[in-house]
């Protein structure tokens, strides 16, 4: 753990540079240094998103996940499509708990119910430049008659959910298929603790 803490960052001067559906502040600050004493004042551009949950749908009977595809406008000039396949997630922005995010946005984002949780990691995701904390969760789902077209269309979501076997998925991971961090960190945690999850989970 750093011997540094939040007490050894001054921040002199914060503002809110842009505010929509996201937020964009701009700080000045200074931190102490490795060498001793205190570095320059330093501009930075934090993107504000907060706190998120993500959670992977995994049926250890059909040993089967899911994934929802959708436009990702961070994609857009990737040179690659800017639909992604990706996990169920959403942000907390009420006081909801981040168990009770991951089984709401299931069932938004792919009609699913959620029997169990289990927590894979927690973790910034970008802290260079965001402030976002992210939650991470494989879940126990039926995906016997999963998938289809889902979302909230009052919050422009168009959602497809689709199931894949576990081969299968790790097969789109291995050919770049799947591009997106927290999909990664949630495929690979799968692949190392599949069998104790079909065991307890069925």
């Amino acid at each position: 753990m750093s011997r540094f803490g939040r007490d050894d960052v001054e921040v002199l001067e914060k503002r809110s540079a842009w505010k929509g559906f996201f937020e964009i502040r701009q700080l000045r600050l200074r931190h102490r240094l490795f060498g001793g004493g205190w570095g320059k004042p330093l501009n930075r551009e934090l993107f504000v998103r907060g706190a998120a949950v993500g959670m992977l749908p995994y049926d250890p009977e059909r040993d089967e996940v899911l994934f929802v595809e959708q436009f990702r406008v961070g994609a857009l000039d990737s040179g690659n499509s800017p639909w992604l396949q990706e996990l169920v997630a959403g942000i907390i922005d009420t006081d909801e708990a981040p168990e009770q995010v991951a089984r709401r946005e299931a069932h938004e984002e792919a009609g699913l119910t959620v029997s169990e949780l289990e927590p894979i990691a927690e973790y910034f995701s970008s802290p260079g430049g965001s402030d976002e904390y992210f939650y991470l969760y494989c879940g126990r789902c039926n995906l016997a008659d999963a998938g289809g077209l889902h979302g909230l269309p009052g919050e422009g979501e168009d959602i497809r959910a689709k199931v894949y076997g576990f081969d299968q998925a790790m097969q789109m991971l291995a050919d770049g298929e799947i591009n997106n961090a927290h999909s990664l960190i949630a495929l690979l945690w799968l692949q190392r603790h599949r069998q104790r999850l079909r065991e307890a989970w069925q």
